[in-house]
C-alpha cells in the first residue's frame, strides 16, 4: 500500500467533491433530490413485470456495450463478454478488468453501484469476486431488489423509455393503470425509422405504422397523417418528449410536391439519391417539429454518433454491441437552417442539443444562444455529456462551455441514456462533479459565497429545471 499522509479513503462520502464549498453543496442540497431520468433505455415490460435478476451478470452486464469495450479492450475474449460463456465466467471476467480501468468513470460506476445498492465497500477485483458475486445475488434473489426496487430506491420519479412510433405501448398503459407503482414510466417518441429512407427495411416499417395507426399509407400525405395520430396517442399515455438520432444533420429545401415524389419513390422500394436523402429528411423533421411545438413537447436531437463500425462483428452481434465511436460530420449549417425553419414558421418547441463529438460543444452552445425566446427559461438546451462524454472531463467540458457561453443555472441536467436499471448513480456522480465545479468558481472568487443563491442553483439543475422543463 502506497503511504501518503494526505491520502483520501477510497471513494468516501467526500468523493469527488474537493472543496468545502462543494461538499456543503452536495451533501446539504443536492444529494437527496428526487431524479427525473428524462432518457433512457430501459424496458417497460420488465419495469411491469419488476423482473429479479437471478445474478448480477444479468442486471449488470448484459447489453451493457461501454462495459463489452472495456473487457475487450483488455483482452478478453469475446465467448466472456457476448457469447455463452456462464453468468458466474463472465462476472469473473469482468472483475479481471475493473482494477486496471484507473481513470475511467467505469471504475467509479462499478464501485457506486455496488455500494449504494449491495453495501459493497471493498474493490471488485479477481480476488474478491467470489464474495461479492455471493453477497450480490443473495440481495437479488431476496425479492427487495427487483427492478421496481433499484428505480423506487434511486428517488426517481419520471422515467421515460425510447419507443418506436409503431409500439403499442401496451406496458406503458399497463404501468400507469397500477395503483402499487407510483413512479411515472412515459413513453418517447423516437421516430429514426420512419426518417431513414435509404435504410433496409424503410418500406416493411411503414407497413407496421399503417397498420397500427390504421391509415393507408399510400402517400405522403398519408405517411405524414400516420406519424401525427401516433404522436397524438403518445401524448394520450402521457409522452411529453420527442428523440432523433440525427448521426449526420442534413437540411436541404424541398417542397411538399418534391418531397412526396420522393417518398412515393422510396416505398417501391427504390434507392433515392443524397439530395433526394436530404430534402426527405428536412421536409418531414420540420413537419414533425411542429407537431412536437403544438403539444408542448420538448424535442431531443442526438448529434454526431458513428455506428456499426466493424461490419464483421456488426454482421455477428448486431447494432449496439459496442462498435460505435464518434462522428465528424459538420452540422452547424444545416442545424441553424432546420431550426430556423421551424422558427419562422412560430413552430420550434422546447429543444435540446447532444453531441457525441466534444468538438461542436461550442457550435452548440452559441447556436442555442441564437433561437431562445418565447419566454421559456432554457428554451433550447445543450444537453448533458452524452455517452462517450459523460466522463469526468466529459461532463466538465459541457457545463464550462454551457457556463462560458449561456445560463448554465437554467441547465436541465443529467439523464441516464441506459439500459441498465443500476444506472441512476450515475446521476449522484453527475450531482457531485457539478457541486465541485460550483464549488471551484465560489473557492477561487469568481462567485459570492452566498449558499441561498448556489443552493438554488445546485437544486435547480439536479432537479426543478427539468421538473419545470417537461411539465410532466
Amino acid at each position: 500500500m502506497i503511504e501518503s499522509k494526505q491520502k483520501k479513503a477510497f471513494m468516501d462520502e467526500n468523493f469527488v467533491l474537493h472543496n468545502e464549498t462543494a461538499e456543503k453543496l452536495y451533501h446539504n442540497y443536492a444529494k437527496d433530490l428526487p431524479i427525473i431520468d428524462y432518457h433512457c433505455h430501459l424496458s417497460p415490460q420488465e419495469i411491469y413485470e419488476n423482473t429479479q435478476f437471478e445474478n448480477i451478470t444479468k442486471v449488470w452486464l448484459y447489453g451493457d456495450h461501454y462495459k463489452w469495450r472495456a473487457m475487450r479492450a483488455n483482452g478478453i475474449e469475446e465467448k466472456f463478454v457476448t457469447g455463452d460463456a456462464s453468468d458466474y465466467d463472465k462476472f469473473l471476467a469482468w472483475a479481471k478488468t475493473v482494477p486496471q480501468l484507473i481513470g475511467n468513470p467505469l471504475y467509479h460506476w462499478t464501485h457506486l453501484e455496488l455500494k449504494r445498492y449491495f453495501g459493497v465497500e471493498e474493490p471488485l477485483n479477481e480476488k474478491s469476486a467470489p464474495a461479492i458475486w455471493e453477497q450480490v445475488n443473495e440481495l437479488l434473489n431476496s425479492g427487495e431488489w427487483n427492478v421496481r426496487d433499484f428505480i423506487v430506491k434511486s428517488g426517481v420519479e419520471v422515467v421515460c423509455t425510447t419507443d418506436d412510433p409503431t409500439d403499442s405501448l401496451a406496458y406503458h398503459e399497463k404501468i400507469k393503470a397500477d395503483p402499487d407503482f407510483d413512479v411515472k414510466v412515459l413513453p418517447s417518441y423516437r421516430p429514426d425509422k420512419g426518417l431513414e429512407i435509404n435504410r433496409d427495411g424503410f418500406t416493411d416499417w411503414v407497413g407496421k405504422l399503417a397498420d397500427v395507426s390504421g391509415v393507408s399509407i399510400d402517400s405522403y400525405d398519408a405517411f405524414l397523417q400516420a406519424l401525427k395520430q401516433r404522436i397524438d396517442f403518445f401524448h394520450s399515455i402521457g409522452g411529453r418528449v420527442s428523440d432523433h438520432a440525427l448521426d449526420t444533420v442534413m437540411y436541404e429545401e424541398a417542397t411538399k410536391d418534391e418531397v412526396a415524389a420522393i417518398f412515393a419513390k422510396a416505398i417501391k422500394g427504390e434507392k433515392v439519391t443524397l439530395e433526394e436523402e436530404k430534402k426527405y429528411k428536412s421536409h418531414t423533421l420540420t413537419f414533425l417539429g411542429t407537431a412536437y411545438h403544438a403539444k408542448g413537447w420538448a424535442m431531443q436531437y442526438h448529434i454526431n454518433a458513428h455506428r456499426n463500425n466493424n461490419a464483421r462483428m456488426f454482421n455477428e452481434l448486431g447494432p449496439d454491441t459496442g462498435y460505435d465511436s464518434m462522428n465528424d460530420s459538420l452540422l452547424a449549417q444545416p442545424l441553424v437552417k432546420l431550426l430556423d425553419s421551424l422558427d419562422q414558421a412560430d413552430a420550434l418547441p422546447k429543444t435540446i442539443l447532444y453531441s457525441l463529438n466534444p468538438r461542436d460543444n461550442v457550435t452548440i452552445a452559441t447556436i442555442i444562444g441564437s433561437f431562445q425566446g418565447g419566454g421559456v427559461p432554457g428554451k433550447m438546451q445543450f444537453g448533458t455529456a452524452w455517452w462517450f462524454n459523460d466522463t469526468r472531463l466529459g461532463m466538465i467540458n459541457q457545463m464550462e462551455t454551457l457556463a462560458d457561453i449561456g445560463v448554465f443555472s437554467r441547465f436541465i441536467g443529467m439523464l441516464t441514456d441506459s439500459r441498465s436499471f443500476l444506472s441512476y448513480t450515475r446521476h449522484e456522480y453527475f450531482r457531485r462533479i457539478m457541486c465541485n465545479l460550483i464549488g471551484e468558481w465560489v473557492e477561487n472568487g469568481e462567485y459570492p459565497n452566498d449558499e441561498e443563491t448556489l443552493a438554488n442553483i445546485v437544486q435547480n439543475i439536479s432537479y426543478y429545471n427539468a421538473k419545470e422543463y417537461f411539465d410532466f
